[in-house]
């Protein structure tokens, strides 16, 4: 028996699973029907796919949630996941599973898929035969990720940064690396059985200011991560940043270094896929502004030529949305991107060589760590301020980068930290800005672009 299978059966033998049978479970994603795995649709490469965000605590209102996201013409369906499950506490959430479904109220934010068992779940996934996306934000996703492959759930999104920097305080960084190296092995296993499992990073980070250069880097290494583990289908992500020219440029530089480092390590046989996020700041109020805001998004994902694009509600300011404003986003987003066509294409030259610039510079940095794994390169750059997110709460960032928006809405670095920006890049970004103010006049600026779009 492998190290990785005894790691697995120990994993799977937490009181709260049912038991799990490895055999069963290999013998269902070998038979898997190929339109519950996303990969299989980025191949066909027939259109941009869209996916909501979504998931309810009990069984019936999922199924319900799906019913309405399928007759507004979803093409990837979202299975959130609740807090308590996140935090890897199972006892909880299975106590506010059983409160809900007595009490037919909420008690969770989002599914309790472990409590919930693939057995149960599975059934649903493939009643609906669409491929589902799993939203979680788990920092350890050993179990949940078994649990999810097992119910037919074959896109796993999150990764050691992106699912801990945004989220955690006190969570230990070097424990994220190696439980996610866990999940990395389990995806590549079952992708030989059938299609790729996809992995998808979580780009938005923050959603705080956080400069494209920071989002593209920590793309590519979780991408590097990933592919080094044996995974041949992965997602790269940003979210809306403010700016159209600049969301354009970060498009076009993380798809070509994307496919460019990948070939560095030897995997340009593996699928690179672009997502790109609606805006995750906060939204406005008005929520006719909320939907000129959506199609705005939609229409930008449409001039960055993202596979896939995930959505967000008009509702998203006032509360939990719900399932019919979810659907009626799906319904109008298909319809804005069915009506696009002839967009033209938008090039600046020099922003595109200025990120791109700044991003070799970060990852030759990463790459030069004198630690002997990518991993550990990665998290020694982390804590040394290499690598810097905007507004993280964890304890290792080193929150001394400080970005904010020119009068064109474009995020720029005005200090920028241990973040090895080459100083002509480093230059031109605070030329950008009008740095002759007091600080306090600073700051309000920034205090107004993180909520610009309210």
């Amino acid at each position: 028996m492998s190290q990785l299978q005894e790691e697995r059966e120990i994993i799977l033998g937490n009181e709260n699973v049912d038991s799990f049978d490895f055999d069963e479970v290999r013998e269902f994603v070998k038979g898997a029907d190929e339109r519950l795995f996303i990969s299989h649709h980025f191949d066909k490469r027939e259109k941009m796919l869209v996916q909501p965000r979504g998931g309810f605590p009990t069984y019936e209102k999922q199924f319900a949630l799906y019913e309405f996201f399928v007759d507004a013409n979803v093409d990837v369906l979202p299975l959130t996941i609740d807090s308590n499950t996140r935090l890897n506490d199972y006892a909880t959430a299975k106590k506010m599973l059983r409160l809900s479904e007595a009490n037919e109220v909420d008690m969770l934010n989002g599914y309790p898929l472990v409590n919930h068992g693939y057995r149960n779940t599975r059934k649903m996934m493939t009643h609906f035969n669409h491929p589902v996306s799993l939203r979680h934000g788990t920092p350890d996703a050993r179990l949940l990720i078994e649990i999810a492959i097992a119910s037919g759930i074959f896109e796993i999104e999150g990764g050691p940064i992106t699912y801990l920097l945004p989220y955690s305080k006190n969570f230990p960084l070097d424990k994220a690396f190696l439980y996610w190296k866990y999940v990395e092995r389990v995806c590549a296993d079952y992708s030989a059985l059938n299609k790729p499992i996809n992995r998808e990073s979580f780009g938005p980070l923050t959603a705080t200011l956080v400069p494209p250069s920071i989002t593209i880097v920590i793309q590519l290494l979780e991408m590097l991560l990933s592919l080094e583990e044996g995974v041949k289908s992965f997602s790269v992500s940003f979210s809306q940043q403010g700016s159209m020219i600049q969301d354009i440029v970060t498009g076009k530089v993380t798809r070509k270094l994307a496919d460019h480092y990948a070939a560095q390590i030897g995997c340009d046989d593996a699928s690179i896929h672009l997502v790109y996020h609606q805006w995750m700041g906060a939204f406005p109020t008005n929520r006719d502004s909320a939907d000129q805001l959506i199609n705005m998004s939609t229409v930008i994902a449409s001039m960055c030529g993202a596979d896939k694009i995930i959505t967000k509600t008009r509702e998203e300011a006032v509360g939990i949305p719900t399932k019919e404003a979810n659907a009626q986003t799906v319904a109008n987003t298909q319809y804005t991107l069915r009506i696009l066509s002839g967009l033209p294409a938008i090039v600046d030259e020099h922003e595109e060589e200025i990120l791109t610039a700044e991003v070799h510079a970060i990852m030759e940095a990463v790459f030069n760590d004198p630690a002997d794994t990518l991993w550990r390169k990665v998290f020694n750059s982390i804590k040394n301020g290499i690598i810097d997110v905007p507004f993280s709460p964890h304890i290792i960032n080193h929150n001394k980068m400080i970005t904010i928006r020119d009068a064109q809405k474009n995020i720029r670095i005005i200090e920028r930290g241990n973040v090895p920006i080459p100083d002509r890049c480093y230059a031109y970004e605070k030329s950008c800005c009008d740095l002759d103010k007091d600080t306090t006049s600073i700051v309000n600026d920034i205090i107004h672009d993180i909520g610009i779009m309210q």
